[in-house]
């Protein structure tokens, strides 16, 4: 046992950390993280428009009636988070290279917007058409007639519209990729002398826009070649190429290897969330917009496993579970010990916030409480995965706050579902069955060594 760990602190650990503190890693990490203001804003105002209630009640009645009005913010924040997710991407990127992050942040988005092939809409005799709202989920562009001298003559041309569609989860690969790529240009122009310097008497902001002049020119000359001129649907490459990644996220193996390495990580106290969730999160973005989007339709949620999925029927009270341990540590502790920390975590273990029982109990590197830490989990995402495909328990597609209760969080991720609910109860039973006899061995060692210090004192 001692050979193992010195192998995973000092092979394992130190390369995983490495992993961990990438840079690309940590620009999509922050990226994604920056944009869940938007998404738990905009999976509020899903929840009011398909609201948990009753469908005769008169409030789901009204919300009915009134769900293209409600559904606004949804269509401006959640539905287009690729916008957000890119700005955020190329920002913390230029800021990790030491380059103008606002600068990195534009140039990424003029990326992603010149990546989606504009297409025409004949506007007929309509004066103009609605912002937001088109049945197929567009986007109104500028309105640009060409050779239009007069209102009869509006009225009669054709006009562009982008398709919002890629802007939403659909197109999140796609948005990583320009991100990046745009600007590891600007990050090569900076290295290499191909900017346009201005005079030190020049405002500093002035000067970083001319400085970003050749790179954005670099980057629009690229992308109007490749999506005009080429006439390469860059999105759908993208999703065929990704396509086998995010089938296999979506089933059995799909949920339970990252659940596996996420406890298995923090086993021996490295942070298993920043490492897979550094790699997995955009799949399980991906998962979120696709299922806000299907039930804003009106369609069955398409997939099993956004993230939503393993905070609500997965880490409840945290990683690996541990409301089951909390509570045996609660209510059965012999030991001073164990009865303190069962007081000290209950309140942070209620809210998702389990650091004080992986460190504190500790759970790291403690060969009593590590084999149920990586067991539990997969119990309960097995359980939770196969109740999903069944149909006993809609799927989630609601980003709430992941420090609300379980119960609480699953209901309102899965649209007022309170199979949800019971499911999460049914957890955290197996939670505390599961952890008990590891506990109660625990405990026993701890209580016998307080006994036997007591004595000799």
């Amino acid at each position: 046992m001692s050979k193992f760990t010195d192998f995973l602190d000092k092979q394992l650990s130190m390369r995983m950390a490495a992993l961990s503190q990438q840079r690309h890693l940590i620009a999509v990490r922050d990226g994604v993280i920056s944009s869940l203001p938007f998404i738990i804003i905009g999976s509020l105002f899903l929840i009011i428009a398909v609201p948990p209630l009753p469908a005769e009640w008169a409030i789901t009645m009204w919300a009915k009636a009134h769900a293209a009005q409600i559904l606004i913010p949804f269509r401006v924040t959640m539905f287009i988070m690729t916008l957000y997710i890119t700005f955020g991407i190329g920002y913390n990127l230029a800021k990790g290279y030491q380059l103008d992050p606002l600068a990195g942040g534009q140039i990424a988005i003029v990326a992603l917007l010149l990546s989606i092939a504009p297409n025409i809409l004949k506007l007929g005799n309509s004066i103009m058409a609605p912002l937001i709202g088109i049945d197929d989920g567009t986007f109104m562009g500028l309105m640009m007639p060409v050779g239009a001298e007069s209102m009869e003559e509006f009225r009669k041309v054709s006009e562009f519209y982008l398709p919002i569609s890629n802007l939403g989860g659909h197109g999140l690969f796609m948005g990583m990729i320009v991100a990046i790529a745009s600007v590891e240009i600007m990050r090569l122009c900076k290295k290499y002398n191909i900017t346009i310097k201005m005079p030190p008497q020049v405002p500093p902001s002035v000067s970083r826009s001319f400085e970003a002049l050749i790179p954005i020119l670099f980057v629009v000359i690229i992308m109007v070649m490749l999506t005009l001129v080429f006439g390469l649907d860059l999105h759908k490459l993208v999703e065929h190429a990704v396509a086998p990644i995010v089938k296999a996220g979506d089933s059995l193996f799909g949920v339970l290897i990252p659940v596996f390495l996420i406890t298995f990580f923090w086993s021996f106290g490295i942070h298993g969330v920043s490492v897979v969730g550094s790699l997995a999160r955009p799949v399980w973005e991906v998962y979120l917009g696709n299922n806000a989007s299907a039930i804003e339709q009106g369609l069955p949620a398409p997939h099993v496993a956004p993230e939503t999925f393993f905070q609500w029927f997965v880490w409840i009270g945290g990683s690996g579970a541990t409301v089951g341990l909390v509570f045996a540590m609660l209510f059965l502790a012999r030991s001073t010990y164990l009865k303190t920390m069962g007081r000290t975590c209950f309140i942070p273990s209620i809210f998702n916030i389990n650091e004080p029982v992986i460190f504190g109990t500790p759970i790291v590197l403690n060969r009593y409480l590590i084999p149920p830490f990586i067991i539990v989990p997969l119990i309960l995402a097995g359980l939770s995965y196969y109740a999903t495909v069944l149909g006993f328990v809609r799927p989630t597609y609601a980003q709430v706050p992941w420090t609300l209760p379980a119960p609480i969080g699953a209901y309102l991720s899965t649209g007022g579902d309170w199979r949800a609910v019971v499911l999460v109860l049914i957890n955290i039973v197996i939670s505390f069955v599961m952890y008990l006899p590891f506990f109660k061995a625990y405990d026993k060692s701890l209580y016998l060594e307080e006994k036997n210090s007591s004595a000799t004192a």
